[in-house]
């Protein structure tokens, strides 16, 4: 299922990085992470707790998943 999660506090290219690497651990496919617009989209059956979990993990803060 597509997923489009809102983050807070990424800066740069290594924050994108992070993300997508968090997201690759949960088993996400189809990562596209937006530095310029603060989101990343991916397909993923995981919950919504342990997709902000992993990110979170990361330092990040998830302001909404759609």
């Amino acid at each position: 299922m597509k997923k489009k999660i809102m983050i807070d506090g990424m800066m740069c290219e290594h924050c994108v990085g992070h993300v997508k690497e968090a997201l690759e651990a949960l088993g996400a496919a189809d990562i596209e992470v937006s530095l310029e617009g603060g989101y990343a989209v991916c397909d993923t059956d995981k919950s919504v707790s342990d997709i902000k979990a992993a990110i979170e993990d990361e330092g990040y803060d998830v302001t909404d998943i759609q």
